[in-house]
């Protein structure tokens, strides 16, 4: 299992007129997770992209327990339970307040899309072997 954590303080322009996050605004949250956490591997989207591969949102799951206010500092934890054996991947996020509630859950779902083809295709291998040693035989019959 992979983990990474990512903290964010909450911008004014991303609450409504109650002080609470817009509630579409936690799949930019979940996004800077992602992208965080595949940059602490080493890698950007950016070189995703120059590796021949996409990785465009398929589904989207968000389940929203407590509110995060205006200048609070957020955790932003992302989870990958499995290596990916085939075209998806799929993500977990849970974001904490820094009273460390959880205030939020999400699960996304994204394809390695190929940028030639447009055909869901494999994940890079080079972030297949970076990945890896965190799953071990008895996580992921894939190893």
């Amino acid at each position: 299992m992979y983990e990474h954590n990512t903290t964010v303080r909450v911008r004014y322009a991303e609450t409504d007129q109650m002080n609470i996050v817009y509630y579409g605004n936690y799949a930019q949250y979940f996004e800077v997770g992602r992208a965080e956490s595949i940059r602490a591997l080493g890698f950007t989207y950016k070189e995703m992209e120059e590796m021949g591969v996409r990785m465009p949102v398929v589904h989207m799951e968000t389940r929203y327990l407590r509110p995060a206010h205006y200048d609070d500092l957020i955790t932003i934890k992302t989870v990958l339970k499995e290596l990916p054996l085939e075209h998806e991947i799929v993500f977990y996020h849970e974001v904490f307040n820094e009273n460390d509630k959880l205030l939020t859950t999400g699960k996304v779902t994204l394809y390695f899309i190929s940028t030639q083809t447009g055909k869901r295709t494999v994940m890079p291998q080079d972030l297949k072997n970076t990945l890896a040693p965190f799953f071990t035989a008895g996580n992921n019959e894939a190893i």
